[in-house]
C-alpha cells in the first residue's frame, strides 16, 4: 500500500563558505567551492564503504525555495521563454530537492559524533539540509 503522506527526515546539513543565495553559482561546475557535509551521528554507520575520490550524489532540501512556482525563465534569463519547472533545474518548485554531483575529498566519522565529509564542488549554501547521499553509478549516470 502506498504511503499517502511520505515522510522525509534530514540527515545533516551543509557547511559552506556560501552564505547567501546570490553567492551560489547555478551549478556546481560553474565555480562552486569545497564544502563540508555534516551528518548526524546516528546515520554515520551508513558511510561505511565510502572512500576519498568517490563520486556522490547529494540530495538536499532547498529550504529557502519558493514552493508555489510552476513556471520559470530557465537560468533566470528573462529573455528565455517560460518553461515548466519540471523541465528545468530551478530551485523554486513544489518539492525543492537539490541534486548535486560531488567528489569526496575526505571523511571523518568519529564514534558517537557527527560525521564530516569534505566534498567539491557544491553550490548549496551554508545550512542547507541534507536528505540523502548516493554513490554515482556509472551505468546510469552521464
Amino acid at each position: 500500500m502506498l504511503d499517502p503522506e511520505p515522510r522525509l527526515r534530514t540527515i545533516g546539513h551543509v557547511r559552506s563558505p556560501l552564505k547567501h543565495l546570490d553567492e551560489a553559482p547555478r551549478q556546481g561546475t560553474e565555480g562552486a567551492p569545497r564544502a563540508t557535509l555534516v551528518l548526524d551521528a546516528d546515520v554515520a554507520a551508513g558511510l561505511s564503504g565510502l572512500r576519498p575520490g568517490d563520486e556522490l550524489i547529494v540530495l538536499t532540501w532547498f529550504h529557502l525555495a519558493r514552493r508555489h512556482v510552476l513556471e520559470t525563465h530557465p537560468r533566470n534569463d528573462p529573455g528565455a521563454p517560460l518553461a515548466g519547472v519540471f523541465s528545468t533545474r530551478a530551485p523554486d518548485r513544489p518539492n525543492p530537492i537539490g541534486l548535486h554531483r560531488v567528489r569526496l575529498l575526505a571523511l571523518t566519522a568519529p564514534q558517537h559524533a557527527p560525521a564530516e565529509l569534505e566534498v567539491e564542488p557544491l553550490e548549496a549554501i551554508d545550512g542547507t539540509p541534507i536528505i540523502d547521499l548516493k554513490p554515482v553509478w556509472s551505468g546510469a549516470d552521464p
